[in-house]
């Protein structure tokens, strides 16, 4: 099972990344999949979450109407649009994978909102 997150970096304020997290050794069209960050010092919270035929999606409070999830059965592949970040948004962001009893989660990928 293999979870790769990719696209995360340095943007200035108001800017836009693209975040993708590749999906491997697994299911993939059965499992949620999630996005979570963590900043320096905080907990680890929800951004966005897709249901396993992206017919539901919900956000957490810092990513309505900034963030957008989707993903890609056929690619094995959720991807996390953030547009007008702010320097709140500095994380390292995680994919997570969930089905019934199983989860599984990616090494994360470090966003950095700066100018």
């Amino acid at each position: 099972v293999q979870l790769v997150e990719s696209g995360g970096g340095l943007v200035q304020p108001g800017g836009s990344l693209k975040l993708s997290c590749a999906a491997s050794g697994f299911t993939f069209s059965r499992y949620r999949m999630s996005w979570y960050r963590q900043a320096p010092g905080k907990e680890r919270e929800l951004v966005a979450t897709i249901s396993s035929t992206a017919g539901n999606q919900k956000y957490g409070d810092s990513a309505k109407g900034r963030f957008t999830i989707s993903r890609d059965n056929a690619k094995n592949t959720v991807y996390l649009q953030m547009n007008s970040l702010k320097p709140d948004d500095t994380a390292v962001y995680y994919c997570k994978a969930s089905w019934s009893f199983y989860e599984h989660w990616g090494q994360g990928t470090q966003v950095t909102v700066s100018s």
